[in-house]
């Protein structure tokens, strides 16, 4: 049945491209929306970015006829669109509560004269409140309208692709696979269907012997050759002090290590490795194997909590606080310590050297590889535009990103450069995307099955006990 969908501004802000996403019904944007997007396009993020392709668009679609009479969207797709203002006498029968005129309860009002016009003209057409707004659609239910979240690009967390599994074959099958060809997908068949398994591409499998459970062997899917391939890298990578402690982290470094694999996705919670695992592998195929010109880390600036203000300085100092859990992967992958650093300078007890007690030197890994043009660090705000070749780029902290940024950043990706993108869904500080709606998870799903891309979902932590046992009851 044709539905009359009300959108709200945050559902335009999120996604320009929303205005397309609902086929053959018909979209209502009320006036309090066109206002509050020309409020927002002279920001200069990328919401101010968004409000302005959707003025664009509107003018557009302007251009087709009246649109406070109604505009086919697409030719042929039977959608329209339509601009409506909020009727006084509509806002007068909102409860008195909701009678402030401010941007929701004029929504509300617009969408309550939708439902109002089908009943009295016998329409029987279902009026929705399309909203990101939790609050707006807790009002929306108490007035008696129908209001939904926007969910096009919504990826249900609990069914996350976790881009590895486990499958039950023979010994011999398990032996052949160390063959040049490996282990043919077609020998496997009645064991993945036994299973209800479908291989993706680049998708970890271990293997496991039917007769002897504790007999296994980690391989990994190639699609382009139909086979599965034991893992090779791994050993044979020299990344220092790093290791694979658990099966995934085997997974994840081999991926990393993989230069035929642009993108990878690296999800799991706080303490499983993401970030030191992508820095270990980037420093190694950078320095060691000259595989990238460079190592490019970049962060999204949301804060966890209440902001401090702005910080003085250049860009780098700027970026610093922001930057600070890779400085200390960094000296984690490097082998120096506060304590090596105090070592190394003499430090006591009592100082040394004319300088005060507890005195600490300023940590250089950081200093020393950009020096030397191994690494770069650089602001999401300021990625568009930019054509990225020959670097290793780490983007940690995706879970904060919307999707639009992160087609942005991906889009920036030049020849020869593999991006990783880290993140935990559960830690989310955006207030405007959550566990299922954010850049990373949705990358995850619309990237699945691709021969260029990876991904490997952590689920044991390693940091500490405590770090583990806080990352389970808390």
């Amino acid at each position: 049945m044709r539905k009359t969908y009300v959108l709200d501004t945050n559902v335009l802000l999120h996604d320009p491209q929303a205005l397309t996403r609902f086929q053959d019904n018909a979209i209502v944007i009320p006036i309090e929306v066109v206002e509050e997007i020309d409020r927002f396009k002279r920001d200069p993020a990328e919401k101010g970015r968004n409000a302005r392709q959707v003025s664009r668009l509107l003018d557009a679609l302007r251009e087709k006829g009246n649109l406070a009479d109604g505009v086919p969207i697409d030719a042929g797709s039977g959608g329209t669109l339509q601009v409506v203002f909020c009727r006084r006498e509509t806002l007068d029968q909102l409860p008195p509560e909701l009678k402030g005129g401010n941007g929701d309860n004029n929504i509300l009002a617009v969408a309550l004269e939708q439902l109002r016009q089908g009943v009295i003209g016998g329409d029987k057409q279902p009026v929705v409140l399309v909203t990101k707004d939790t609050n707006l659609r807790i009002k929306a239910d108490a007035v008696g309208l129908t209001a939904q979240d926007y969910t096009t690009d919504k990826v249900t967390i609990a069914d996350l692709y976790p881009g590895v599994c486990d499958l039950p074959v023979s010994a011999q099958q398990m032996e052949a696979i160390k063959g040049d060809g490996g282990l043919p997908l077609a020998e496997i068949q009645a064991a993945l269907e036994a299973t209800g398994l479908s291989l993706q591409a680049n998708e970890g499998v271990t293997l496991v012997d039917e007769l002897q459970p504790g007999h296994t062997l980690l391989a990994r899917y190639d699609a382009k050759r139909g086979s599965l391939f034991p893992l090779q890298r791994v050993q044979r990578a020299r990344l220092g002090r790093i290791s694979a402690r658990n099966r995934e982290q085997t997974f994840a470094l081999d991926l990393l290590l993989d230069p035929a694999i642009q993108l990878l996705t690296l999800v799991g919670k706080a303490g499983t490795g993401k970030t030191l695992l992508a820095l270990a592998a980037g420093l190694h195929q950078v320095a060691d194997e000259h595989l990238y010109d460079r190592l490019l880390v970049t962060r999204p600036v949301i804060s966890l909590g209440k902001e401090i203000g702005f910080l003085p300085g250049t860009l780098e100092e700027k970026m610093g606080p922001w930057m600070q859990p890779i400085v200390d992967n960094l000296d984690f992958l490097l082998g120096r310590s506060s304590e090596e650093e105090g070592r190394g300078s003499g430090r006591s007890a009592s100082g040394s050297a004319g300088r005060p007690a507890g005195h600490r030197q300023p940590r250089s890994n950081w200093t020393d590889l950009k020096g030397m043009g191994l690494l770069e660090v650089e602001a999401i705000s300021y990625i568009r535009g930019r054509s990225i070749p020959r670097q290793y780029m780490v983007v940690d902290e995706a879970q904060n990103l919307t999707p639009h940024e992160v087609k942005t950043i991906v889009t920036r990706v030049g020849e020869g450069t593999k991006i990783v993108l880290t993140g935990d869904p559960y830690q989310i500080d955006n207030p405007y995307v959550d566990a299922e709606s954010n850049g990373l998870t949705w990358l995850v799903e619309r990237f699945k099955g691709q021969s260029l891309a990876g991904h490997v979902t952590l689920v044991r932590g390693e940091r500490s006990e405590l770090a583990e046992l806080a990352a389970n009851l808390l």
